[in-house]
Order: C-alpha cells, then sequence, then structure tokens
C-alpha cells in the first residue's frame, strides 16, 4: 500500500504541482505507511522484509547449511555468498529516475532499465566454519571477500 501510494503520486504529482497539498499529503501518507509496514514486520513471525536476516543465518549455521542471497548484506551478517545487483549502483539509478521525473518527466515516457553492475561477495570465514572449500576460480572472481 505504501508503495503504491508514493508510486500514484509520483506520477501525478507533476501535473498537481509537487508541493501541492495533494502531493504532499501522498507523500506524507507513504511515509507512515512504510514506517507502519516496517513496523508491523518487525513484530511479526513471518516478515517480509530482511530484519530476520541474523535469526535465519544463525538457525542455518547451526544446521550446517549455507546460506545465499541477492543482497551482500547477507553475506556480510554470515551467509556463505551473495551475488547480485550493487545497491549503491540501483540506487544512484533511482536517483536519476527521480531527477528526471521532477524535471517533469512522466515516468511513464521512461525506459525500464535492469542492473548493470552485479557484485559477488564470498564469506570464506563462513565457507571455513562449514568446512567448504570455495574454488579458487570463484575466488578470485569475486568482488569482495570477508575473511
Amino acid at each position: 500500500m505504501a508503495l503504491a501510494t508514493l508510486v500514484y503520486t509520483i506520477i501525478e504529482a507533476p501535473g498537481r504541482g509537487w508541493t501541492a497539498t495533494g502531493s504532499l499529503m501522498g507523500f506524507a501518507v507513504a511515509g507512515v505507511l512504510l514506517v507502519a509496514f516496517v513496523w508491523w514486520e518487525q513484530r511479526t513471525p513471518h516478515p517480509m522484509l530482511d530484519v530476520e536476516r541474523k535469526r535465519i543465518i544463525d538457525l542455518a549455521m547451526r544446521n550446517r547449511l549455507p546460506v545465499a542471497s541477492l543482497f551482500r548484506s547477507w553475506a556480510e551478517a554470515g551467509g556463505l555468498f551473495s551475488y547480485g545487483p550493487n545497491s549503491i549502483e540501483s540506487y544512484r539509478r533511482l536517483a536519476i529516475y527521480a531527477d528526471k521525473i521532477f524535471k517533469g518527466a512522466k515516468p511513464a515516457d521512461l525506459p525500464v532499465e535492469e542492473p548493470t553492475k552485479y557484485e559477488l561477495v564470498i564469506n570464506l570465514k563462513t565457507a571455513k566454519a562449514l568446512g567448504l572449500t570455495i574454488p579458487q576460480s570463484l575466488v578470485v572472481r569475486a568482488d569482495e571477500l570477508i575473511q
């Protein structure tokens, strides 16, 4: 709901004006809904966000199971590896999109972009704890190694 409200507001705001009451209210409602969603997710047993990342990784490690993810934060938290879009680069691209929209571009006219930079993060400490040997050919391709 928060995302839908935010997207709708971004699409409609250029026509109404970014500082129009309706636009500001749309952004405020989206913000409140997002905060409420995160608050609720942290208190539910099966969250949709990765707020339970550390707990999942700890459970996997106790059962000697490797964890792989799209997000480097999982490898940094003890997962075996992550391979996915570079978050920083994705946020930069998002900022460029937002800038174009704020300058008057219609979101429907903007092309859909896919990530162009992917990163491989390998947690060698986790590999050692699990008794796994990571092939050297993979180690040399890693963007980051966690010792």
